[in-house]
């Protein structure tokens, strides 16, 4: 019984993995391809005639191709907004664990209180007027980077504690300079937890949905979360062309998170286990 118990965890995790993660994604792909009046049920039951490419046209041509504007707007926030973050949180990461100075203590303060105070929208919004940078994608991309600095650099700076501070002294010794001792000596030893980063927050920025809503209206700063709007009103719903919307958002960030979830995991624990 004991050499079973193993096999049998197993088979009851995948299970609830199963149902946890597969079925809500078989139901949406299932709705995706029924009509209208076949999707409106909300049941698993197969459709009478695959809709497939019929839904995926009809989404794309809504509202004059929305969708195609806002993926080219929420991959530029995305890339933009993390190549942003991963300078500046490698660098305040680098300085915050390299430098011992009286300022670390309230500067981890700071990080801590980004990480658990909610974000004052009604203030956010007042300043990005005054700064002109409402209804803005770059006024976005800067939401982006403020709201997510504080995970990066805790992430780097717990990375960068396990490397010696000798590889420091003996470039300095050289005759390196301090951007020089971080850009070709530290930088390129942090590519697990970069790789963790981009993806972590790749996929976060590309999936955000309040953060545009507050901060970014108008047709045309939309961003792909926002177009699950164009099938839904106070009366009707098309939730075959719903799903399908919810499908196609869905898609890009599972691929980028089967591909690099081995990274992802080497990346947040590696600083714990060399640690």
């Amino acid at each position: 019984m004991r050499k079973m118990r193993p096999y049998i965890v197993g088979v009851i995790s995948l299970a609830v993995a199963m149902v946890i993660f597969v079925l809500p994604f078989v139901f949406v792909l299932l709705q995706a391809a029924k009509s209208k009046s076949e999707a409106s049920r909300l049941n698993f039951g197969l459709p009478e005639q695959w809709l497939l490419w019929d839904n995926l046209v009809a989404v794309f041509k809504a509202r004059d191709y929305q969708l195609v504007l806002a993926y080219f707007n929420s991959t530029l926030i995305t890339i933009v907004s993390v190549a942003i973050l991963i300078l500046l949180s490698a660098m305040v990461g680098y300085i915050m664990q390299r430098r011992r100075t009286g300022w670390n203590a309230v500067a981890s303060v700071a990080l801590f209180m980004g990480l658990m105070m909610p974000p004052a929208v009604v203030p956010t919004i007042g300043l990005l007027q005054e700064l002109g940078l409402f209804k803005t994608i770059t006024g976005m991309i800067l939401i982006q980077v403020a709201y997510n600095l504080s995970f990066s650099t805790l992430l780097y700076r717990s990375f960068i504690a396990t490397i010696p501070r000798d590889l420091d002294e003996a470039a300095r010794i050289d005759g390196a300079k301090p951007w020089q001792i971080f850009f070709r000596v530290i930088l390129p030893l942090l590519k697990p937890v970069t790789v963790t980063n981009i993806v972590v927050q790749s996929i976060a920025i590309f999936n955000d949905f309040t953060n545009p809503l507050y901060y970014l209206p108008g047709k045309e700063n939309v961003t792909v979360q926002l177009t699950l709007y164009n099938f839904q009103s106070m009366y009707t719903s098309q939730y075959n062309l719903l799903f399908m919307n919810i499908l196609l958002v869905t898609i890009p960030p599972l691929i980028v998170f089967i591909f690099f979830n081995r990274q992802i995991v080497a990346g947040m624990t590696a600083g714990a286990v060399k640690g």
